[in-house]
């Protein structure tokens, strides 16, 4: 599955704020192999958000960002081709981008859309076709289709047979810890404890200290670091 990760192709969620749209997207992202996804929301905001999509989310990490301006500035360090979708004169129909270059696909909020300063900063248009008479689709089913169309281009060009992962060594133990051991990852992250190592069979390598904190009771933790300074 790590081998099959596809770290330099994401969505970018544009204020879009209704958590079942976020958790389809999220789940979408997992099914295509996509390790983070990008939003622009108040953090605390997203973390209420991103919990419908349960397990999906141990999968795939939700990175906020304060504005667009902000989150295209990350695009672009990383080299990707940023995508706008968006009914204009120059927008293309979605199966017309290369989707084996690194690409990010800015999606807009359920009821406006894509903000003006998405569509300035982005290098293309595009749009799903309709015949009816609506002008869009949900925002989820939407990233679906564009998200299977990449997956199937960069299928076709082998970019899911890589033998060894692409992911560096401490993304694949983030991955590892908070997906294979979601429950142990949020109390140690609740306890402010450091990342244990996964090793190669799956299994947590930590010393006995790590697992002694991991059972005491919040009470217990704080009374402890309190008599060692």
């Amino acid at each position: 599955m790590m081998a099959m990760r596809q770290p330099d192709l994401t969505v970018c969620l544009e204020e879009v704020h209704k958590s079942h749209n976020v958790a389809a997207v999220i789940r979408t992202a997992d099914a295509v192999g996509i390790p983070k996804i990008h939003a622009i929301w108040p953090e605390e905001k997203m973390r209420m958000l991103v919990s419908p999509a349960a397990g999906s989310n141990s999968w795939v990490n939700v990175e906020t960002h304060p504005s667009i301006t902000d989150a295209v500035s990350t695009f672009r360090a990383q080299g990707m081709q940023v995508l706008a979708t968006h009914l204009s004169d120059k927008a293309i129909d979605f199966r017309e981008i290369d989707y084996t270059r690194p690409t990010c696909i800015i999606m807009g909020q359920e009821k406006t859309g894509i903000s003006q300063d998405a569509i300035a900063l982005a290098d293309q248009d595009i749009i799903v076709p309709m015949m009816g008479m609506v002008q869009s689709l949900n925002v989820s089913v939407a990233s679906a289709l564009i998200l299977y169309e990449a997956q199937r281009q960069r299928q076709a060009a082998g970019m899911y047979n890589r033998t060894e992962s692409t992911l560096t060594e401490e993304e694949q133990q983030i991955l590892l810890f908070e997906g294979g051991y979601p429950v142990l990852a949020e109390v140690s992250r609740r306890k402010g404890l450091p990342r244990p190592y996964i090793n190669d069979r799956g299994e947590i390598e930590a010393p006995e200290s790590w697992w002694a904190e991991m059972q005491m009771t919040q009470k217990q933790l704080r009374k402890l670091k309190k008599t060692e300074y």
